[in-house]
């Protein structure tokens, strides 16, 4: 990010997410000289209620205190939801105090307790997507959730991990969404810089995405995933906040073929056997449901 888009972040997100919305999602003429595939500028306005020439200032960094009128029509014509339009707030009237200075993020003991406790893949991550701890069955679903990786990096960078997802399009959509509502593009922290740098220039993917403004907050969910050897599993999500870090924990539907498969997969992170007739079963049968 450069200096100027990173003075102006209100007039890009504002230029993003108009470019998103087509003129038929507004209900205006699309006409038959038309540049965009989104809004134009005036058309904005227009919806909105505001002058061109405000719209114009707001855009270009020269206005940076619009009204929560102003705000608020401008997230209807954009069909910002709750997340977006909070994100838009955030950057529209930022707090006119220092940012505090972010601790280093370390992992209390209670909580590498908890990770030994449960039975289901588990791990701690850190604001910008660091794993910092996991337990032996989290390395068994993935050997990329070691503490020291970092999950975004590794899933648009590892070419393991665009085959373990079942939708690699749509994580990695998720994952820089959330990345950006997270981190909310504040590049005075060290490691929030390097980790878009890195990104920017290695992965194309990244750049489309982080240029969407997408935001996102990913508090649950489901994941299929295709395991290297117990074939697919479908296994629910849950991140819950502690102490400022977050705790990641995926589990199966109970009574489900997929715990059975998790149930093997523990086995074999604590050193038992593989039933290799049972898991090639497994893989057959996946394969089948593939092709239908």
């Amino acid at each position: 990010m450069t200096g100027d888009e990173q003075a102006n972040r209100l007039g890009g997100y504002l230029r993003a997410r108009r470019d998103l919305v087509t003129p038929a999602d507004a209900g205006v003429p699309e006409g038959s000289h038309r540049r965009v595939t989104g809004l134009r500028r005036e058309e904005v306005a227009m919806l909105a209620g505001i002058s061109a020439d405000y719209y114009l200032r707001l855009e270009r960094g020269r206005d940076r205190n619009p009204s929560a009128q102003v705000l608020a029509a401008l997230a209807r014509v954009l069909r910002l939801d709750e997340v977006e339009y909070r994100y838009l707030l955030d950057l529209a009237q930022p707090a006119h105090h220092p940012r505090p200075r972010l601790r280093a993020e370390r992992v209390p003991a209670r909580l590498r307790q908890l990770l030994t406790a449960v039975a289901v893949p588990a791990f701690v991550e850190g604001r910008t997507f660091d794993v910092l701890a996991s337990n032996p069955l989290a390395l068994a679903l993935s050997p990329r959730l070691r503490p020291g990786e970092n999950r975004l990096r590794s899933l648009l960078l590892d070419p393991e991990e665009r085959e373990f997802h079942a939708d690699w399009e749509a994580a990695t959509a998720d994952f820089v969404a959330s990345f950006r509502g997270s981190v909310s593009e504040d590049t005075t922290d060290a490691r929030t810089v390097e980790l878009i740098g890195e990104l920017s220039l290695a992965s194309a993917r990244f750049r489309t995405l982080w240029a969407r403004h997408d935001v996102r907050r990913l508090t649950g969910g489901t994941a299929l995933v295709n395991h290297p050897v117990v074939g697919r599993l479908r296994l629910h999500r849950e991140k819950l906040p502690v102490d400022g870090l977050t705790l990641v924990l995926y589990y199966p539907d109970a009574d489900s073929g997929d715990a059975e498969q998790l149930r093997l997969l523990a086995s074999l992170a604590t050193g038992g056997q593989p039933v290799d007739d049972h898991v090639a079963t497994r893989r057959t049968a996946d394969r089948a449901a593939d092709d239908r």
